[in-house]
């Protein structure tokens, strides 16, 4: 059985260096030796202005409405950068 969580870390903007290193090698070393984890990353929470772009994208306006309509619920939407 596969398992997904995501963890929501808040670091002060002074740390930010500090934990974004050994998060970082935390990730390689879970994708290398953890052979049950499909994927570890870092992420780094960021504006709404990437989304915007996607919105505009070829594909949004075919691919999106039915998507949409086959949800229960309205999206919760957050906007992040890979750390890498």
């Amino acid at each position: 059985m596969q398992v997904a969580f995501i963890a929501k870390l808040f670091v002060t903007p002074e740390k930010k260096d500090e934990f974004e290193a050994p998060q970082k090698m935390l990730s390689v070393l879970t994708q290398n030796y953890e052979a049950d984890t499909v994927v570890c990353d870092c992420l780094r929470h960021r504006d709404e202005a990437v989304f915007e772009t996607h919105q505009k994208g070829a594909c949004h306006d075919d691919l999106v409405p039915p998507i949409l309509e086959a949800l229960t619920e309205e999206v919760d939407l957050e906007v992040f950068d890979l750390i890498e």
